[in-house]
């Protein structure tokens, strides 16, 4: 799990360095920096989408997805008990800038693949591309919304750290084409989305669309378990 490791540390010292150049900004920086969050949010999101769909073999289940988790996120009330706890913590911004960051990060080919080519076959060559790019990235959010950011870092470490053990001693062969790209497709609404809420445009509750990420999966198990589809 070395890819990995090196991709959480990269992240932790990307966001360290963020948060110590964040003394050094008036609030005028730091409004630009949201803005430059919120447009690269919506600008990644749609890349997602965009690059995804193509490789779609079934263009109504992003509808579904989104449907399905958003009526159950919003059930189980999952960004409301999220802002609860960061409003303990006294920063009002910080959970727009985590739900952002975290879906960045670990909703993306890279994160998703990079694990699987990693227990397969050794290579973390993706992996190591992901550390580059979530360095440079938490650099921005540590400078925009603080030390909280830090938290991302156990997060990304436990999802691609699920997905290497999975490979590595039940399947990788789950791990298809097909499915990495129906998740890439309803990760990238969300991380729109989350740039929606950063630009002030439409206070989305992300957060409550996360279980729209496992339809995806529900529906791939299901479909290998019963032949149907």
């Amino acid at each position: 799990m070395i890819g990995t490791i090196i991709n959480t540390i990269a992240l932790l010292v990307g966001t360290s360095i963020g948060c110590l150049l964040k003394k050094g900004l008036n609030k005028g920086f730091e409004d630009v920096l949201f803005i430059a969050m919120g447009l690269a949010a919506l600008g990644i999101g749609w890349e997602n989408v965009t690059n995804n769909m193509p490789k779609s073999h079934y263009p109504v289940l992003f509808i579904v997805s989104l449907a399905l988790g958003g009526i159950a996120g919003t059930a189980l009330d999952i960004a409301g008990h999220f802002d609860r706890l960061v409003d303990r913590v006294g920063k009002s911004n910080l959970g727009k800038g985590l739900a952002t960051e975290i879906l960045l990060c670990c909703i993306g080919a890279l994160s998703i693949v990079g694990p699987v080519m990693a227990a397969v076959k050794g290579d973390n060559t993706m992996l190591y591309t992901n550390a580059m790019m979530d360095f440079v990235t938490s650099m921005v959010f540590g400078a925009s919304f603080g030390w909280g950011m830090l938290l991302v870092a156990p997060v990304l470490f436990c999802w691609q750290g699920s997905i290497y053990l999975v490979a590595k001693f039940l399947s990788a062969s789950f791990f298809t084409g097909p499915l990495v790209a129906e998740i890439s497709i309803v990760g990238g609404f969300l991380i729109a989305c989350s740039g929606l809420a950063l630009l002030k445009i439409r206070d989305v509750k992300t957060l409550n669309f996360l279980p729209s990420l496992l339809v995806p999966l529900i529906f791939f198990i299901i479909k290998d378990l019963t032949g149907w589809f």
